[in-house]
């Protein structure tokens, strides 16, 4: 199957990937991601105010086969959340990248992407040679 990875995106391993506006780092999970979990049934995500660290685990992914943790490419604050997505999470594989975003965090240091991956680097880990 072929996905689409936005090249303006920021990927983690963990497939989250982040699309930075400013100081605003909003967050959500990949198409390969959310093909892999198959029907998601529940998002646990942090609330508005709370503070989030890079590398750690902000929430989880439920679906059917798994449940899979979510982690924080940004160290920030959360300032708002999807709660359409939170409410509906089946309809995260409908537009993963525009509506389907998780989070928006006011980021403390844009630096903390400096070691995501590209659209390219991530296409290459998820689907190989």
């Amino acid at each position: 199957m072929d996905f689409e990875y936005p090249r303006e995106l920021k990927y983690l391993d963990s497939h989250e990937y982040v699309r930075l506006d400013g100081e605003i780092a909003t967050i959500g999970i990949s198409a390969f991601a959310i093909d892999q979990l198959g029907d998601i049934v529940f998002l646990e995500l942090p609330e508005i105010g709370d503070a989030l660290e890079k590398g750690e685990r902000l929430g989880t992914v439920e679906s059917v086969k798994a449940v899979e943790e979510l982690y924080s490419a940004v160290t920030g604050t959360v300032v708002e959340r999807n709660n359409a997505i939170i409410e509906s999470p089946e309809q995260l594989a409908e537009d993963p990248y525009g509506e389907g975003w998780l989070l928006k965090v006011r980021i403390k240091d844009a630096g903390d992407l400096n070691d995501a991956l590209s659209a390219d680097q991530y296409r290459l880990l998820v689907e190989g040679e």
